[in-house]
């Protein structure tokens, strides 16, 4: 399947193209969504036209480059070309097509943990002798054949797994039930498909007679057929059958009678097999006896799956507790409490999308008693935003307690987040400084939305695009441009992430800045009353649709006169 792969922070990220027009930007609904607030909402479109694939732009702010240059039409895009998007570069792959796929992965390779299992690639003479087959079921197999001896066995197999909830235990007593209900079996193993790599490896096994051959020998035949069919196998007597004598792969086996089944999950899918053998050329295994271990099986697999989703779910509540510890840990990175000065209001709220969250706010006196505020929105959320987040926290901390001069604290910031950043990580920031002597608002803007002035009349005023620099982490020396303004009476201003304006409601209508300027508009003046009435009119367009983004509002202002 063609895809794009993102090429981030040393990560390959892969995004699959299901259709025949995919749509590339940072809007929820798009078909490939990126992180980034370089990136238009709706930034670039890849279409499949007659097996060919093309790229082209939809009026981004940006641009799209292909390969290095600058997209101004549709151009066709091939395999291993580059396409880069603000600050985030993806390379498009398309698969070779016409070459041959096998049902089921086989196992290459013997980890060192069990290297006693080796599978058998079959001569060219032929494959080995199939006696019987049975189709794989899930939960107890089919019951209609032997079905009290099938009974039976299950219930055995129940009562051994009972209680056991450590997947490495439970597989050894898988086979050791096995050896109780097929007396005559000698051998067995159990294998199971790695999630990761997707070949079958050798988990457990056993053996009734110590002193013979340690190594269990599967034919890939076999193993091919139990996975991609999900049948279980009945192999006959390699050594004695004349169809095979010529086969010396087969006869190295030295299998005299041996079964395998699939073990299915619970979408019916296989997770592994079971084999065991004999070598007593007298009890040979009969398809009666490939039925019942098909039960056991179905049995065995669903107390793995039960034991395997357990342990899955321990680690999700322990990942779930430390992620609350990491919440706790955040919040206590942003101020108990707001500045208190006569004749001015502060308020502030923070609801992040996910445990954690990238935005960040900050307020504190300083030494001179003008107060700092400080306002940031890291690209990305969750865990790798909220490192960022506790960064640049410690960062303004530290540089403020030193250094009050707006465009001087915001250089040595900008130059502190540029060492060692993350590729592709950057943060949009705002720094203010009010003097509460003169009633002065001096800022810097970092690639940050300007924030929203509402004036007494309802009138509201916004920033110059041109005073809004690059996001600080992208690059050092960069000469930001600072701002002053008087705050009047009456006068309230709005600091915002994008998780406001981009808020969506279950149709997938966005919240927009026009209908929060009009909101704004609207409002009270007093810097509480408008930033709580600001929240709840965002909650109430999503109207229960989850957050897509972090959500954070910080206002504040003077009384009126």
């Amino acid at each position: 399947m063609p895809r794009f792969v993102l090429l981030q922070g040393g990560e390959v990220i892969p995004f699959p193209v299901t259709k025949d027009v995919m749509l590339l930007g940072r809007h929820p609904d798009c078909d490939i969504q990126l992180q980034s607030n370089m990136l238009s909402r709706k930034h670039a479109r890849l279409v499949r036209e007659d097996g060919s694939f093309f790229i082209e732009d939809l009026g981004s702010g940006n641009g799209t480059f292909l390969n290095g240059k600058q997209i101004e039409t549709r151009l066709p895009i091939n395999h291993n070309d580059r396409v880069k998007l603000g600050p985030l570069l993806l390379r498009f792959e398309v698969e070779a097509e016409g070459g041959s796929q096998q049902a089921a992965p086989v196992p290459q390779e013997k980890p060192e943990a069990m290297a006693t299992v080796e599978i058998a690639a079959d001569e060219e003479d032929g494959p080995p002798t199939i006696m019987g087959e049975a189709a794989g079921a899930g939960g107890y197999g089919v019951l209609e054949v032997r079905p009290e001896a099938k009974l039976k066995a299950v219930l055995e197999i129940s009562r051994s797994l009972a209680g056991t909830v450590e997947v490495e235990a439970l597989l050894p007593r898988i086979l050791d039930t096995l050896f109780g209900i097929f007396p005559h079996a000698d051998r067995g193993c159990i294998m199971l498909k790695d999630d990761e790599t997707g070949k079958m490896i050798p988990r457990a096994m056993k053996h009734r007679r110590e002193d013979e051959d340690a190594t269990v020998k599967l034919s890939r035949t076999i193993v091919n057929k139990v996975l991609g069919e999900k049948q279980g196998i009945l192999s006959a007597d390699a050594t004695s059958d004349d169809q095979f004598q010529a086969s010396e792969s087969i006869a190295n086996l030295s299998i005299r009678s041996m079964m395998c089944v699939p073990l299915l999950n619970l979408e019916g899918e296989p997770t592994g097999l079971i084999n065991i053998d004999t070598l007593n050329p007298l009890q040979q295994f009969k398809p009666e006896d490939l039925e019942l271990l098909l039960a056991v099986a179905g049995q065995a697999a669903l107390s793995f799956e039960s034991a395997r989703l357990l342990v899955s779910y321990m680690e999700k509540q322990k990942q779930d507790s430390e992620m609350e510890i990491a919440r706790g840990v955040q919040r206590a990175l942003l101020p108990e409490k707001l500045p208190e000065a006569d004749g001015w209001d502060f308020y502030a709220s923070y609801e992040s999308a996910q445990a954690v969250g990238g935005d960040y706010y900050d307020a504190m006196k300083l030494a001179s008693g003008k107060i700092c505020l400080s306002f940031g929105d890291v690209a990305g959320k969750g865990v790798p935003g909220a490192l960022i987040m506790s960064r640049i926290a410690s960062c303004v901390q530290n540089t403020m307690s030193f250094v009050e001069d707006v465009e001087e604290a915001f250089t040595a910031i900008n130059h502190h987040m540029c060492t060692s950043m993350v590729e592709g990580r950057f943060v949009t920031y705002l720094l203010a400084v009010i003097d509460l002597e003169t009633n002065e608002m001096t800022l810097a803007n970092g690639g940050h939305m300007s924030p929203m002035i509402r004036r007494p009349d309802g009138s509201i005023e916004e920033f110059d695009e041109e005073t809004i620099g690059l996001p600080i982490g992208v690059m050092e020396g960069y000469p930001y441009e600072v701002v002053k303004r008087v705050i009047e009476p009456g006068d309230t201003v709005v600091f915002f992430t994008d998780g406001v304006d981009e808020a969506m409601n279950p149709e997938g209508t966005l919240y927009t800045l026009e209908r929060m300027r009009e909101f704004i508009a609207d409002s009270s003046s007093k810097s509480d009353e408008l930033g709580r009435a600001l929240l709840a009119d965002v909650r109430a367009h999503a109207n229960g649709r989850a957050q897509n983004d972090d959500i954070t509002i910080m206002t504040f202002g003077r009384h009126p006169e």
